[in-house]
């Protein structure tokens, strides 16, 4: 048990294996239905498992693992490789760069970005101090959240401009077309998005 909480940690791990779960799943192109099958598992309770809602027991686990063509603890070992802890301190911060190496949007003044979740993961944020104007428009594939710590902008959003003071936040669904400028020197703001490489949530499958 563990001594905080009380809790087995083998039990917590079995909670935890949703996302390896639903990797694999997808890497092998099969619905949730397809597993249903495979396994004799209903559909709701596998959804429940992927989302981590439901903790399978040691015999679920196992007849998931088959249904996916691994064991339970690859399965395990996954989920455990998946978690990060990653601290990003203050300093380090770099002209703004897109994932592909090349300036991101029109820069003037020397505009600074930093990545603050770094890696590929579901999770992606910059955190941008200066004044920086994105240029043309922006289209992102899942959600997106951007927050003022300082400062002003101006988003523009299908058509409609928004400005975002000190502390404001503004959030963007996937696939809503914008574009943003600073309006104030020295304007700090933190861009949270989900990596385009997530596939957009349509529910359980």
């Amino acid at each position: 048990m563990d001594a905080k909480d009380g809790k087995d940690p083998k039990e917590t791990e079995r909670l935890r294996v949703g996302a390896a779960v639903r990797r694999r799943r997808r890497s092998l192109d099969l619905t949730l239905a397809a597993v249903a099958r495979r396994s004799g598992l209903s559909v709701p309770f596998l959804s429940q498992i992927e989302n981590e809602r439901a903790r399978p027991s040691d015999r679920s686990l196992e007849r998931v693992a088959e249904a996916l063509e691994t064991t339970a603890g690859r399965l395990i070992a996954a989920s455990d490789a998946a978690r990060t802890i990653a601290v990003v301190r203050a300093e380090g911060v770099t002209t703004a760069e897109g994932a592909d190496g090349t300036a991101e949007g029109a820069l003037s003044l020397e505009p600074r970005a930093r990545r603050l979740v770094h890696g590929r993961h579901q999770l992606e944020a910059l955190e941008f101090t200066g004044e920086y104007d994105t240029g043309g428009e922006f289209q992102h594939r899942n959600d997106e959240l951007m927050y003022v710590a300082d400062g002003a902008v101006e988003v523009e959003a299908e058509g409609r401009a928004h400005r975002l003071g000190r502390g404001d936040t503004l959030f963007l669904s996937g696939g809503v077309r914008h574009r943003w400028r600073v309006t104030v020197p020295e304007t700090r703001v933190v861009v949270v998005t989900v990596a385009d490489h997530v596939e957009p949530s349509v529910g359980g499958g």
